[in-house]
């Protein structure tokens, strides 16, 4: 009964929202409960009851208690955001036979700014005061929040600070400019940035805005699940990207809000499983994490946030790590097979599902979240680089053969025999143990696919038996052994 009560306030909120029939029903429906029909964010103070909202610091926007977001806070700012975030398209992928898989991407690179940050930042900003309006907020992020943010105060009328990392991309920097907010880059990594920020929303009276844990940050997310329900009705399962929880945990509240029985899986960046590490100790704790290790930097918090912990707690059916491998696997699938140009953070949820993490949902039907496309073109090549040598598409070995004239050329003839294209070579002489007549190769070849990689090493095997390493380097794993799923 409570879903069915949840799904008609929902509909009578789209539909209806201030008329005296919308709210009849919604008083109805709440008096028939006689309890809360959401998470009750009341709590005594004094002789009186208060709501958790008011008792969020102004300028840090945190509490002593975590705030759990319930649907109507998400339907509520469905509403409220109507007017100006894109409902992007979810469409149903072209790989979905090869994944034998009904799979469907939920675009979210498609709004403004490129990502679903939008959401929550609109939804938070109309929520704002009208003297804080006036008095603006700030925010530490390195860059899809900071973009948001900017882009919907401009549009708002509130005025944007942002500070961000020393190492930041110049063009998500450039960008909030554009926007017009104020712009700091400061801070050796997302937590100083974050010490400096709060000193400031402090020291000028500016909200300070925290990009995946204040609760209407939370609301403003979950709008991506409704949309997921309306567009898709019949789903399965959401698999959804993992940082610091914020859109994990609003998506979890609309889709078991309305369809209970729909998987909701999260995936993180092994090299940032911060929200595992919180499941393990049932609390939000601190890992190590680095930005710099993991393509999908977006996603590496070291903390999760404690409202978004305490909000999707109960509602998430999984939470698993993929490697780095298949994110770059999964940029460059994206690129070729849907032409859709997707940032790291972005494609966790689709890589998951490229390495075989979740063969549960074979022959399901899925929705996964391309959440945002903002990823630095230097960036790109690499991993349209890093994609290409974990299919098997680039392949490197070391080999050693005849410094005589046309030693090196019998190997080039071989390999142009085999149909591979030479992207790198190396000689080396000086360091060599073998004879002075010898040169050691080292070469970065172009195959079609693993199978050709294969060939042309057993090509190169039976032309130099005992002189061909083939892979990264010695000892190293070798590089076409590794089963990609397409």
């Amino acid at each position: 009964m409570q879903i069915i009560r949840n799904l008609i306030k929902y509909v009578l909120d789209k539909i209806f929202p201030q008329s005296c029939f919308g709210k009849k029903i919604a008083a109805m429906t709440d008096k028939e409960q006689k309890k809360p029909s959401s998470p009750s964010n009341l709590v005594r103070v004094g002789s009186g009851l208060v709501n958790k909202l008011a008792l969020l610091n102004p300028v840090t926007g945190e509490s002593d208690e975590p705030i759990l977001v319930g649907f109507e806070d998400v339907s509520a700012a469905a509403y409220r955001i109507r007017k100006g975030i894109k409902k992007t398209p979810c469409e149903r992928s072209s790989m979905s036979e090869t994944l034998n898989m009904d799979l469907y991407f939920k675009k979210e690179y498609l709004q403004h700014t490129g990502s679903f940050k939008e959401r929550g930042a609109r939804n938070t900003l109309l929520l704002l005061s009208k003297e804080q309006k006036k008095k603006g907020v700030i925010a530490a992020s390195a860059g899809n929040h900071a973009l948001a943010l900017s882009y919907h105060g401009k549009d708002l009328g509130v005025p944007v600070t942002v500070v961000m990392p020393l190492n930041a991309p110049i063009m998500k920097i450039s960008a909030c400019r554009k926007h017009g907010a104020t712009v700091h880059v400061n801070g050796a990594d997302l937590i100083e940035s974050k010490e400096i920020a709060l000193k400031m929303a402090k020291a000028n009276g500016l909200a300070y805005i925290n990009g995946y844990d204040h609760p209407n940050i939370l609301s403003g997310q979950g709008t991506l699940g409704l949309e997921i329900v309306e567009e898709v009705p019949d789903l399965d399962a959401v698999v959804i990207p993992v940082g610091g929880g914020g859109l994990l945990a609003g998506v979890a509240v609309a889709v078991k809000g309305l369809r209970p029985d729909v998987q909701i899986i999260g995936v993180e960046s092994e090299r940032c499983a911060s929200f595992q590490a919180a499941m393990a100790a049932g609390h939000p704790v601190k890992i190590e994490a680095n930005q710099s290790l993991t393509l999908a930097d977006g996603l590496c918090v070291s903390k999760v946030g404690s409202n978004a912990f305490a909000t999707a707690t109960g509602m998430v059916d999984k939470v698993i790590s993929v490697s780095e491998d298949f994110i770059a696997l999964a940029i460059l699938r994206l690129i070729e097979e849907e032409k859709a140009v997707v940032e790291g953070a972005g494609v966790t949820a689709f890589a998951a599902v490229l390495a075989g993490l979740l063969p549960e949902l074979q022959a399901k039907k899925v929705v996964i979240p391309l959440c945002g496309g903002n990823i630095d073109s230097t960036v790109l090549g690499r991993c349209i680089d890093r994609g290409l040598a974990a299919d098997g598409r680039l392949c490197r070995f070391i080999v050693t053969v005849s410094d005589r004239p046309g030693g090196i050329a019998e190997l080039t003839r071989l390999l142009a025999s085999m149909g591979a294209s030479v992207k790198d070579i190396f000689h080396e002489r000086a360091w060599l143990m073998s004879s002075v007549f010898s040169v050691q190769i080292k070469v970065v070849v172009e195959v079609r696919d693993q199978q050709h990689g294969l060939q042309v090493k057993e090509a190169l095997e039976l032309q130099y038996p005992d002189n061909l390493l083939w892979g990264l380097d010695s000892g190293l794993k070798d590089l076409t052994c590794k089963k990609t799923g397409i």
